[in-house]
């Protein structure tokens, strides 16, 4: 009996992730056919570039799968150097979209710099905290540096404006620095630190106190700030318990905004109701619990954070996306993922869960080698 070589991918987030992407181009061909794409004359244009990304990102997933997680170590401080360069290519001439510079043209795609800045640092901070070992706990060694490059991907971030996305770095790093064996202390005295600061840039921007005035009494401005969600709320009610059927959704014909893209989730509960959406809502808890299990099974720090940094990426967006169409959180802008319109998430999400099937090989190479009767007698 031959030791296995590589390992069997976790099938499960395979298949839940396929799931997922599925129903995020059936929901985009249903809120968009009827309502935006009739601009361009084609009910199939938003759900065909979709398809289209889907087809790249289930390729480019399949490739990370197949390539060694480890790989992408030593790249680790040119991946975020390239961050860096497209974050500052994209406020030197990037598109200017409702007052926001967030979008880069190559021909005929356009793609966010911020979705692969998200994955550099992870992978970067991975690399940086698994490498140092026990002076993390050094704050000039350790939190230091991650503080100023941290720093700098926030202030070219927050330069386009996009805060939603500056919250999720954030979050994305907390969790990487605390699942590394960051000293509390330190990393409490630097939150506190942080605490006045993002509240003063929350405030410091009229749309930003519109949206937080929305979240708490929408109905105070129905008809301006309010609007999105008290639609969004017309939406889920309507569904009911089973939902009114696939492409029978009232809200999505010019009523909810962004139907196709940030509120999605709202024509999910309209048009499958409370039971679609509960659906949805297991599938993204188990794909969740399928990369936290990936995590959990490694031995090797860099796998460990790299699928932290991943699964709290992810995990975050799903919670404030569902959080803000829900009214139980300030609108973010943020998409939904896997299911929102968008070929720069799309493609962010399905790499990084293809790292993470790369990283459940290895685990079952190596449960695999160690269940060996060789290796046992080797132990022995």
């Amino acid at each position: 009996m031959k030791q296995p070589r590589i390992g069997r991918p976790d099938y499960l987030l395979l298949i839940t992730t396929i799931i997922l992407v599925s129903i995020g181009v059936v929901m985009i061909f249903s809120a968009s056919s009827t309502v935006v794409a009739v601009r361009y004359g084609n009910a199939w244009h938003y759900a065909a570039k979709q398809s289209l990304f889907a087809g790249v990102g289930l390729l480019l997933m399949l490739v990370c799968m197949c390539i060694p997680y480890r790989i992408w170590k030593p790249f680790a401080p040119h991946l975020l150097l390239i961050s860096f360069v497209l974050l500052l290519w994209v406020l030197i001439g990037g598109n200017l979209v409702n007052g926001a510079r967030r979008w880069i043209s190559i021909g005929f795609f356009q793609f966010q710099p911020t979705e692969f800045a998200k994955l550099s640092l992870i992978i970067y901070l991975a690399a940086l905290i698994s490498n140092k070992g026990e002076r993390i706990a050094s704050f000039k060694r350790g939190l230091l540096p991650i503080l100023i490059v941290v720093g700098l991907l926030l202030m070219l971030i927050m330069r386009q404006p996009d805060f939603g996305s500056s919250m999720l770095l954030i979050i994305i790093a907390l969790a990487i620095v605390i699942s590394g064996g960051i000293h509390l202390r330190q990393l409490a005295i630097v939150s506190a630190a942080l605490i006045p600061v993002m509240t003063m840039l929350a405030f410091s921007k009229s749309y930003r106190v519109k949206r937080l005035v929305a979240f708490l009494n929408p109905l105070e401005d129905a008809s301006g700030s309010g609007y999105q969600l008290i639609q969004s709320f017309y939406a889920l009610a309507h569904g009911g318990l089973f939902g009114t059927g696939l492409g029978h959704g009232v809200q999505k014909h010019f009523y909810l905004p962004e139907a196709h893209t940030d509120f999605i989730f709202a024509v999910v509960g309209e048009e499958f109701g409370f039971l679609g959406a509960l659906f949805v809502i297991l599938l993204f808890l188990l794909y969740l619990g399928c990369g936290l299990r990936t995590a959990l099974r490694s031995n090797d720090p860099f796998a460990i954070l790299l699928a932290t940094g991943i699964i709290t990426m992810i995990g975050a967006q799903i919670l404030l996306n569902l959080g803000a169409v829900t009214g139980a959180l300030p609108v973010k802008g943020m998409p939904l993922p896997f299911i929102s319109y968008g070929g720069s998430s799309l493609l962010l999400c399905m790499v990084s869960t293809g790292i993470l099937l790369s990283i459940s090989r290895d685990n079952h190479r190596r449960c695999a080698a160690e269940a060996h009767p060789n290796a046992r007698k080797q132990r022995v």
